[in-house]
């Protein structure tokens, strides 16, 4: 009978406890409504219970410190980590606990463009940093950096790989970039590697040679004979002449090339009308498929290329097709 006794109070109580549970974690009235999305920022540092005392500012919770006591509980009362989260009305105690613990924080997207330098990167990681864009530029071309980070330089020019990327808020520059080179890096896969082994340039070239074929392609077919048309340039010793390393020479876009643009910057190395080879280092992130098209250049005659209006290009194989073809796509447009 004792025993019986004994069960019956052990269930009543649980049954209480459950009960306080519930109420205590259960959000009072007046609170968001059940779909209704709150944003609470947990500082570095902070316990359960003043991130309860969070919540209940927010009508989460009814009391902070039940909400502590459950943290306690469940093993991650040390585990709760800072950051912007987002959590609704209707979730529970132990749902808001998961997501704190896990640090699933509130992230924002940054896109890196395919063509993009750091010139024009920077002011978008300033501002997803609370740090000035010139600050960031510095970052960017600090060769202390570039070494730790592990590409061959001479800057971060070129390694920084487009794509859209997620960070949570409070990241330092250091950590968005190194998060963009770590993208990079990953692109390099045995077989690409393998590849590279097997060419005249070592990683620094190609990814250089990629970056002017990004900048050069406006039809994504093209890629690999633009790539071819600087393979057989580089082969024979002719000079590259390709517009784009000249405009980033000038550190600004021309709407055209012109004669007095190219005397300008006559002697920076990057002006391959005036340097042989390859210039120091990428001009631009290069993506994946000019990378691609780097490490797999089409085998094609051509020598010269020239635009057309839609941003195609009319390859040839000698200086007087080019020049031909040029003076018929100006007379074309009525220039």
């Amino acid at each position: 009978m004792k025993k019986r006794w004994l069960i019956v109070v052990v269930v009543f109580l649980l049954a209480a406890l459950a009960a306080g549970a519930w109420f205590a974690t259960t959000p009072p009235g007046g609170g968001p409504g059940v779909d209704e999305t709150v944003e609470i920022v947990v500082p570095a540092g902070a316990g359960a219970l003043a991130i309860g005392k969070q919540l209940r500012t927010a009508g989460l919770v009814r009391y902070p410190r039940f909400f502590a006591l459950a943290a306690r509980a469940r093993g991650v009362e040390g585990s709760l980590k800072a950051g912007r989260y987002r959590v609704t009305g209707g979730m529970g105690w132990g749902e808001i606990l998961d997501v704190i613990a896990a640090g699933e924080v509130v992230t924002f997207p940054l896109t890196v463009p395919e063509g993009f330098t750091i010139r024009e990167l920077a002011p978008r990681v300033a501002e997803a940093t609370g740090v000035d864009a010139d600050s960031v530029a510095r970052l960017a071309m600090d060769s202390t950096f570039v070494a730790e980070l592990g590409v061959p330089g001479p800057t971060l020019e070129g390694y920084l790989f487009p794509e859209t990327y997620r960070f949570a808020e409070g990241l330092a520059p250091a950590d968005v970039l190194r998060e963009m080179v770590t993208r990079y890096q990953a692109y390099w896969t045995p077989e690409r590697r393998g590849r590279l082994d097997s060419l005249s340039l070592d990683e620094r070239g190609l990814v250089t040679l990629a970056s002017i074929v990004e900048e050069e392609a406006r039809v994504a077919d093209e890629r690999p004979i633009i790539a071819g048309v600087y393979t057989n340039r580089l082969e024979i010793g002719m000079l590259l002449q390709a517009d784009p390393t000249v405009q980033y020479a000038l550190g600004e876009p021309r709407a055209r090339l012109l004669f007095a643009d190219i005397d300008r910057v006559a002697d920076d190395p990057y002006n391959t009308y005036t340097h042989a080879g390859l210039p120091p280092g990428p001009i631009a992130s290069p993506g994946a498929s000019s990378l691609d098209a780097a490490l797999y250049p089409a085998d094609v005659p051509y020598l010269y290329f020239v635009a057309r209006p839609d941003g195609s290009h009319e390859f040839t194989r000698t200086n007087r097709e080019h020049v031909n073809a040029r003076n018929r796509i100006r007379r074309e447009q009525g220039e």
